[in-house]
């Protein structure tokens, strides 16, 4: 039985030229995760994460909470779809004239439903059919790997489409997963030699204490 915790990345740089870096908020986020698994003493035997610069910086912050390096194998299928291509086919093009981000999330949830359901046209964007492949692909390999405790560093697109198989939820259910994951949230897999089963869904108990109440994110 493996138990695999899955990470979405600290916060990133939301409305900046480089969404791909976290921000001051972001590196403070994965480092306290860092410091809550130090704290009771978690070892993994294997560590995972995709290849954005989100991902390794995310986890240089939970290496550096945590007290010691974190050795991990970088594999781009655990890379989230890009937003920024699914808004422009969704809007053809025009890009969405606004910095509020609700107005963007909405956008982004509208383009997304049309995306898992093959309704959205182009071809600039992964097709979501390929998306949850490579995932799903990660996934079963982590589950082969023979590690009974892992750590994945990823995005909430990837942690979402893991946790809508395992739960056999409609491809609108990977999407409103998604656009609920908070930054650093934590969700637990139990896989065995048959199934994959889900046991939590973006934790944060690492934010989870009156001092850090401004620290919850979703960007």
């Amino acid at each position: 039985m493996a138990e695999i915790l899955l990470v979405r990345h600290a916060q990133a740089s939301f409305g900046a030229e480089d969404y791909d870096r976290l921000s001051g908020l972001g590196w403070q986020q994965a480092r306290w995760l860092g410091e809550y698994f130090a704290e009771r003493a978690a070892r993994f035997d294997l560590v995972v994460r995709g290849s954005l610069r989100r991902h390794a910086e995310t986890l240089a912050g939970i290496a550096e909470g945590y007290g010691e390096a974190l050795e991990a194998r970088e594999d781009p299928r655990l890379d989230e779809y890009d937003s920024h291509a699914l808004l422009a086919a969704w809007t053809r093009g025009a890009g969405l004239a606004t910095a509020d981000r609700r107005a963007h999330f909405r956008a982004l949830r509208e383009a997304m439903y049309a995306w898992t359901e093959g309704r959205l046209e182009g071809a600039a964007h992964e097709p979501f059919a390929d998306f949850r492949a490579r995932v799903l692909a990660a996934l079963e390999d982590l589950r082969r790997s023979g590690a009974t405790r892992i750590l994945v560093v990823t995005s909430g697109g990837p942690i979402a489409t893991m946790l809508a198989e395992v739960l056999s939820m409609p491809a609108r259910g990977m999407v409103d997963l998604n656009l609920q994951t908070r930054n650093t949230g934590v969700s637990e897999l139990r896989a065995g030699a048959r199934a994959v089963r889900c046991v939590s869904f973006n934790t944060i108990p690492h934010l989870d204490r009156p001092d850090r109440a401004g620290a919850l994110t979703y960007a």
